[in-house]
């Protein structure tokens, strides 16, 4: 293989596609790899520029690349769709990847680490945790409100339903309804802790 200087990747859940040039802007290699394939291709490489767009694992790829010594560069999605030549597919993503990572205008996104990426974990998983939180008590209430059974708005309208399903003691609620609306409760406890 000739000297390869630059390479776009474009990185997948199975199958990577990767196009690289030579210092002059000649093909060099075009080519599918396999996910367990990707490290030992790039070891084998000598250092060059490698390209990759801003996605779900591109920061991953970035630290592994990098660590084998290649210069990896992010770039968002919609700044490399422009130099997309022909219809979209893998192999053209790569070699738009490729032309675009050379641009002296192109703007490159920082590789976060994984404590960075950790953090960015954590306040996602909390947000994905209200929006459930919030979906479990409009489901609850929605549900006591077709039995008649509305209380006032905030924690103590909330905590008056949740001890409402919860005592048996009464028939304001029918016994399908209650053990239906029971595992909501569940649910919210655990959403809630």
């Amino acid at each position: 293989m000739e000297k390869v200087s630059t390479i776009g990747l474009d990185v997948a859940k199975h199958v990577f596609q990767v196009h690289g040039v030579d210092a002059q802007g000649a093909v060099v290699v075009r080519r599918k790899l396999r996910r367990d394939d990707v490290v030992a291709f790039f070891t084998s490489l000598p250092a060059c520029l490698i390209g990759i767009e801003a996605c779900a694992t591109s920061h991953h790829w970035a630290r592994v690349l990098t660590a084998l010594g290649h210069e990896v560069r992010l770039m968002p999605a919609s700044y490399v769709k422009p130099y997309v030549k022909r219809q979209k597919n893998d192999a053209s993503d790569a070699e738009a990847i490729c032309e675009a990572v050379t641009r002296p205008t192109m703007r490159f996104v920082p590789t976060k680490s994984e404590e960075q990426q950790s953090v960015l974990m954590l306040h996602r998983v909390r947000e994905l945790l209200i929006r459930q939180r919030t979906m479990l008590v409009n489901a609850l209430r929605g549900h006591l409100a077709e039995l008649g059974i509305i209380t006032r708005q905030g924690a103590t309208g909330l905590s008056m339903l949740v001890a409402l399903v919860e005592d048996e003691g009464h028939d304001l609620i029918p016994p399908f309804a209650r053990s239906a609306l029971f595992l909501l409760v569940q649910q919210l406890r655990e959403v809630h802790e």
